[in-house]
């Protein structure tokens, strides 16, 4: 079968979009490649349809939890067989799952970037059918990526095991960034193959308003189809979904707090339109494909243009009129800079963080590498008495570091272990038939349940009864009374892994000039959000592709600082027309006063008119129209 032949069997799809086939034909060759795609240009596709046509299995590290679920779902869905490995899996169920990929007809393997070290993954090296190692998020490899994760550099090593052709992919990687990546993966000689970062049918607006809400309230107004609008913390998006229910705009709020029922309710309530508007942290959006969405605002400044962009690129998958909106003020650009006291506290208190994440779990001295632990960011800090803030970013300079693996908000599966002898199963009375039906298909689904707990898929489980998740659940539990199982409801966690045992005090390596080298790289990349905030001169769509190196650009036209440029000459004439008016109506007129105005052919003015009094409108230099 040909390329688009695969992509038409199980995609339904004729074509491909820009760059994709490039990419599918070096990987084809058995070239490593590194593609830089924009969010929503299609990655997967990428390394799905050239896997499809080898003999062997994708090995695919991806460190998106819930992408990497979503993923082996919609996989599954099109009738291809995947699989994944990541935190929260007890060891038999890793190993049940690296024995399928070794010895089943699967041809995806997902695993998140911290099991590539363990003992019982390298165990299986030797037997995994790996045909293709594929890096997602690729940018993670790189000490000058925005998110650098040490557990990647696991992959450099892996390669020298594994002899395959690497596929890495990235949305965002400046060209530093990208030698670093080739670098760090062993690339057997470089093929950068990239799309332009333009987003011709993206409008960026950035706006200085006192009244954010206000302004908000407009856009939400306004621009028909869905939205997505980003915050930094938690209770903000709650507040700020509220604040729109009331005005009457249809929203929702959605961060990784939420139970995991909540969230896949409220991402299907959005993606179907029955909630048109979600506020959220960035937790929403990764892997999302949703086209139609009109407009992203951030309320909040992001950390760094890397993932602006990358969110921004949210909205207008499907081509059309979109608009990525940033509202800022003085006071966000006073946060900004407090948010770096607290993202490197000094590397005395980081020390201490280890001693005491240690102490916590009663680890001795030379022993817990290796080790899950179970983590409550919360109870953590109120045993000892600590601040979040600085305690979080300590325990990800510690991951930084390579001392651990800090995986955030991940799902825990229910597991189940059957502690009756199998053949006095059937010698029990069980009061409901139900009970027995559960019984029997744990035994045909998952064998070693009688020796380990194994983690069940209530999903797939209760379609496969018939009933509902609820309704499994309760019988699991009616079970756990009766004795006959030991039922771990599904949890939702943070988890840490020990990378090692716990060191003695004074004997942890933290290297300061990382730490001088991550906070000079932080303080840069603020700078240059901050920038771009109170650029006037410079098209946004210029600003943020010379960010990403590419040097043939040109003015997109559409966004704010283009349209003042356009409109410049005949704003002063037109600001003082407006201005006549309104003062003539002694500041208080009508809608039909003004559009009559507007229309007036002997005042010479055009239709940039009435945007130019909506902005002065919108900064309450000149009174809105009033009701009658």
């Amino acid at each position: 079968m040909t390329p688009r032949e695969v992509l038409e069997k199980y995609w339904g799809y004729e074509s491909f979009r820009p760059l994709q086939e490039e990419i599918i034909q070096a990987a084809l060759e058995g070239r490593d490649v590194l593609a830089l795609l924009p969010t929503g240009g299609g990655k997967s596709v990428c390394f799905q349809v050239p896997v499809l046509m080898k003999e062997g299995l994708a090995l695919v590290v991806t460190p998106l939890i819930a992408l990497m679920k979503d993923q082996v779902q919609n996989l599954t869905d099109r009738g291809i067989r995947a699989l994944a490995i990541h935190a929260g899996m007890g060891r038999h169920e890793v190993d049940l799952t690296l024995n399928n990929a070794a010895y089943g007809d699967f041809k995806f393997l997902y695993v998140s970037p911290e099991r590539l070290n363990t003992r019982l993954f390298r165990s299986y090296l030797d037997v995994l059918p790996i045909s293709t190692i594929v890096v997602d998020e690729a940018h993670c490899i790189s000490q000058w990526g925005y998110d650098f994760r040490p557990d990647y550099l696991r992959i450099g090593e892996l390669r020298k095991l594994v002899d395959v052709p690497v596929i890495a992919l990235t949305a965002t990687a400046t060209p530093r960034v990208a030698e670093d990546i080739m670098d760090k993966l062993g690339f057997r000689e470089p093929l950068l193959l990239k799309t332009g970062f333009e987003r011709p049918n993206l409008s960026y607006i950035v706006r200085m308003a006192e009244d954010k809400l206000g302004q908000l309230l407009n856009i939400c107004r306004s621009v028909p189809g869905a939205g997505i609008i980003y915050m930094r913390h938690r209770a903000r998006c709650e507040e700020i979904a509220s604040f729109l229910k009331a005005e009457g705009v249809g929203a929702s709020y959605y961060h990784a707090g939420l139970s995991t029922p909540a969230r896949a309710e409220r991402q299907a309530q959005w993606k179907s339109g029955e909630i048109p508007v979600m506020v959220c942290t960035n937790a929403f959006g990764m892997g999302i494909d949703k086209g139609d969405v009109r407009f992203v605002v951030h309320l909040d400044l992001p950390e760094s243009i890397e993932a602006y962009f990358q969110e921004a690129g949210r909205a207008g998958r499907d081509g059309l009129r979109s608009y990525a909106v940033l509202l800022w003020n003085d006071a966000d650009v006073r946060r900004l800079r407090q948010i770096e006291k607290t993202s490197f506290p000094p590397l005395e208190f980081i020390e201490d963080i280890y001693q005491k994440l240690h102490q916590f779990y009663q680890v001795p001295y030379e022993t817990g590498i290796g080790r899950q632990l179970k983590f409550d960011l919360e109870e953590f800090c109120r045993h000892f008495g600590l601040q979040r803030p600085p305690v979080h970013y300590a325990l990800k300079y510690l991951e930084r570091t390579d001392h651990l693996s800090f995986s955030e908000d991940v799902d825990i599966d229910t597991k189940v272990k059957i502690t009756v002898d199998r053949n006095a199963l059937y010698d029990i009375d069980l009061p409901e038939k139900g009970m027995a039906e559960v019984l029997e298909l744990l035994m045909r689904s998952y064998p070693g349940i009688f020796s380990f707990a194994l983690g069940v898929d209530e999903k797939w489980f209760s379609g496969k009864l018939g009933i509902s998740v609820p309704a499994l659940r309760q019988l699991l539990y009616k079970l756990s009374l009766e004795h006959v199982i030991n039922y771990i409801p599904a949890d939702r966690s943070s988890v840490i892994q020990l990378h090692h045992d716990r060191i003695r005090p004074g004997n942890l390596a933290l290297s300061p000039q990382t730490y001088e080298m991550l906070h000079d790289t932080w303080l840069d990349r603020a700078e240059a959000v901050i920038n771009y905030a109170g650029e006037e001169d410079t098209c946004r769509s210029r600003f943020l592709v010379s960010y990403f190196g590419q040097e043939e650009t040109t003015d997109c036209g559409t966004c704010d600082v283009c349209r003042a440029g356009r409109n410049r000459p005949a704003t002063e004439s037109v600001e003082k027309a407006l201005r006549a008016f309104v003062d003539a109506k002694g500041g208080r007129y009508s809608q039909e006063e003004l559009n009559a105005f507007l229309a007036d052919p002997s005042n010479g003015l055009t239709r940039s008119a009435l945007e130019i009094l909506r902005r002065l409108i919108d900064d309450g230099i000149v009174p809105g129209p009033q009701l009658p």
